[in-house]
């Protein structure tokens, strides 16, 4: 049985530093994250920071479907 894991013990500490800089170096979708994650704001958790009403979507119930919730006892009021 093969315990691989997903980092390597045997690594120095400098050898996995390296590593690191090489995925930033050949991935620039990694330096626009890291890049927009500090430089944008977050997002409030506050209520009041989002006052107005959502309303839920209605949802309409066709005749076929009524049907067949009533044949399967899913009585839809």
């Amino acid at each position: 049985m093969d315990h691989r894991r997903a980092y390597d013990d045997s690594d120095s500490p400098q050898q996995m530093h390296a590593d690191c800089q090489a995925l930033e170096r050949n991935n620039p979708r990694l330096e626009r994250a890291a890049r927009a994650a500090v430089e944008q704001s977050v997002p409030s958790l506050h209520f009041e920071d989002y006052p107005r009403e959502v309303r839920k979507k209605e949802i309409k119930i066709d005749d076929a479907t009524a049907r067949l919730a009533n044949a399967l006892h899913l009585h839809l009021d």
